[in-house]
């Protein structure tokens, strides 16, 4: 079984697999008579193939026993896939390369607090993995005609370990 330690999420890090969502960055204004402040243009959704559409919807992560074994990974060849946290807890996001026949070798980083993600479309990824807790994420994904889902199993595991 081959051992990955998961490092810290940052846009310079995850920027080959998609986009990191938070309020870290410049893109900000002030709205509603200067009584919020809008983060904008943190992510593109991107949603394509027949009837393709955005979709918003929530779900809930249970948290998998750590080190994670990790078994299989999948993407989505017709859209993207964000997920963002409705609480200020940490996840564990993996995310591989593509390859010649199939996923490269996984990559692992552990969200900070608040942080989310936008999987760009076809890009590699495990599946979604709270930590400690079960927590709920808003998920930004693409609905429409076609299957919007490809899954790859690896033919050993892979051992996800946090830092």
């Amino acid at each position: 079984m081959t051992r990955i330690t998961a490092q810290r999420l940052t846009r310079e890090a995850f920027a080959p697999f998609g986009d990191v969502i938070d309020m870290s960055g410049d893109n900000h204004y002030p709205i509603n008579g200067g009584k919020a402040e809008r983060y904008h243009d943190l992510a593109t959704a991107e949603a394509t193939g027949p009837n393709a559409r955005v979709l918003i919807s929530m779900v809930r992560g249970t948290p998998y026993e750590l080190p994670l074994k990790l078994t299989m990974v999948e993407r989505h060849p017709f859209g993207s896939q964000a997920f963002i946290p409705l609480s200020p807890r940490p996840f564990l996001v993996v995310v591989c390369q593509d390859g010649k026949e199939g996923p490269g070798e996984p990559h692992a980083f552990i969200s900070a607090p608040g942080q989310g993600i936008n999987y760009s479309r076809n890009v590699w990824h495990g599946v979604l993995t709270p930590l400690g807790d079960p927590q709920d994420f808003l998920i930004v994904d693409r609905g429409g005609d076609g299957s919007n889902l490809e899954e790859f199993h690896f033919s050993h595991a892979y051992e996800i370990h946090l830092p």
